[in-house]
């Protein structure tokens, strides 16, 4: 797994307890994953179909600073899926992970072959 981005938690990130607010972190997971599946791809047209189960394993503090790491787990013919761990970036310790993200490259608003069965940017 390769980890692409780094956040640092601020107060806007926090939930009503004082830690990572749930809601920020799945957005920056969505946002960084289309990333990483546009760049597998070497193209855009995606749309993120299903997230599996998410397991929230730990937290982050205010000043934490946490990375969120790609995986691609295979190649559809119209689809790739992903997994995601974000992890405090000096401790290593796992705060969600999510087995399979899957996105659908989509052409004219309907799912369309994306003609790569592997990687071609990592």
């Amino acid at each position: 797994m390769q980890f692409f981005s780094r956040k640092l938690i601020k107060p806007q990130d926090l939930n009503a307890h004082g830690t990572l607010f749930g809601g920020s972190v799945l957005s920056w997971v969505d946002e960084e994953s289309a990333i990483f599946v546009t760049c597998q791809l070497d193209k855009g047209n995606i749309v993120t179909k299903y997230m599996s189960e998410i397991d929230f394993v730990s937290s982050a503090g205010l000043g934490d600073i946490i990375e969120i790491g790609m995986e691609t787990v295979k190649f559809g013919t119209t689809s790739i899926t992903v997994r995601c761990e974000v992890r405090q970036k000096f401790t290593k310790e796992t705060i969600i992970k999510i087995d399979k993200i899957v996105f659908v490259h989509m052409v004219d608003g309907k799912p369309a072959p994306h003609g790569i069965n592997e990687a071609q940017n990592e």
